[in-house]
């Protein structure tokens, strides 16, 4: 089993990130999924193995476009999902996902927590970390080709 500490959308808001951080070193992977990607440089610094940071729309130098990543047979496309059009449908994002042969799609920018499964790719938005009213993040477990996700309020 391989575990994932997923969040997106933290906006300069570092305390939000510091208070996730004991969740770092026990998850085996830590996907952060843009706006606000430079205040993840240091956790990258000191989990360089599997941390995976995308940029959002509000980032400019740090972090990648998108990414895929395979664990436990279970291929994962992540991105910020502003290029895919996610304020207005997951359509586009599930479309992106199974041409590059994914089963899950985990995107943020809306900063609205949602698990849906659209055309057969698991869509996962984590919500926004930076959220003053409802902060969340997301924990995922993949075991066996399965991938299952849990929104935490932070």
């Amino acid at each position: 089993m391989k575990t994932f500490v997923i969040f997106s959308d933290s906006h300069m808001r570092m305390g939000a990130i510091e208070k996730l951080s004991p969740l770092f070193e026990e998850n085996d992977y830590i996907i952060y999924l843009g706006d606000g990607s430079s205040e993840m440089r240091r956790f990258a610094g000191i989990y360089p193995q599997k941390t995976y940071v995308m940029k959002g729309n509000c980032d400019f130098s740090y972090g990648e476009a998108e990414r895929v990543i395979e664990a436990e047979g279970v291929k994962i496309f992540c991105c910020h999902g502003h290029r895919y059009g996610v304020k207005y449908g997951l359509e586009e994002l599930a479309a992106r996902a199974k041409e590059l042969g994914c089963a899950v799609a985990l995107y943020g920018h809306t900063h609205i927590a949602d698990v849906t499964t659209v055309d057969g790719v698991l869509c996962v938005n984590p919500g926004a970390l930076g959220d003053y009213a409802s902060p969340s993040y997301c924990y995922m477990a993949v075991h066996q080709g399965k991938a299952t996700p849990t929104i935490v309020p932070l």
